[in-house]
């Protein structure tokens, strides 16, 4: 029962956080959707027509929604926890008797509800700009709770290893933002060059936002079940370094 109670107070407490502040949550990636669909979606992609049979607009909507919610659950859980870490609020989840997989799993937990909640958001927005189909809402759903996992704990082992907030602007602006751009969200892979779409096979975002494409409208450049096998690969292994950082204490008992 005490387990629970903790697990629970973490995730309220991750709720609350980015609910109190939705001006600089849950705004700003809804204004940011709307300009890459009026940019990219109209005014490009009536030059482009269509990719795979379906309208540019259709076929760049799940890569975008995809793209909000990896960015938004790894910044919840990065910024988050560093804070923690930068106030020494950590120091009461130490003393206290909390297993450190709770703790994991409680910021994690809020992570996925917030990058989940920015990707629902965006997916009404882009009801404005085309009607939104989903084939296989299952597969949509599950790819979009597996991919928030996975970054929110790659943004949870940021936090644990940043030393100054600068540290936590990294791997966002020099990692995340190129891979995301490059994985696929506006374009077909097979409009490549063949040396590139080589290249671009070692971008594991390409995976997921191909999965995620294929639950709505059932296009994909790659493999579903390698897609998904990767994306659960990561997990376990993101997911088993975290606690070995936690129970080492590294970045946090120094």
């Amino acid at each position: 029962m005490s387990v629970f109670i903790s697990f629970k107070t973490i995730v309220r407490k991750e709720i609350y956080r980015f609910i109190r502040i939705w001006p600089q949550t849950l705004l700003p990636p809804a204004i940011t959707t709307a300009l890459y669909f009026l940019i990219f979606g109209k005014l490009i992609g009536d030059r482009i027509g269509t990719i795979h049979g379906v309208s540019y607009m259709d076929y760049i909507v799940p890569g975008i929604i995809l793209m909000s919610v990896i960015t938004h659950s790894y910044a919840n859980v990065v910024s988050s926890f560093y804070s923690t870490k930068f106030q020494r609020n950590i120091e009461e989840l130490l003393v206290a008797p909390v297993p450190n997989w709770v703790i994991l799993a409680g910021y994690i937990s809020g992570g996925i509800l917030r990058g989940v909640l920015v990707g629902i958001v965006v997916a009404i927005i882009s009801l404005f700009f085309t009607p939104l189909t989903i084939q296989n809402p299952l597969m949509a759903i599950t790819v979009a709770f597996l991919t928030a996992t996975l970054f929110s704990l790659a943004g949870f082992i940021n936090a644990i290893l940043a030393e100054s907030f600068d540290d936590i602007s990294i791997i966002p602006n020099f990692v995340l933002t190129p891979l995301s751009y490059l994985g696929g969200v506006f374009y077909s892979v097979d409009m490549l060059p063949e040396i590139w779409q080589h290249i671009s096979l070692g971008n594991p975002i390409l995976y997921m936002v191909n999965a995620f494409r294929f639950g709505m409208i059932g296009i994909s450049d790659v493999d579903i079940s390698l897609s998904f096998l990767m994306t659960g690969g990561f997990i376990a292994l993101l997911a088993l370094f975290s606690l070995i950082l936690l129970y080492r204490g590294t970045g946090i008992k120094n």
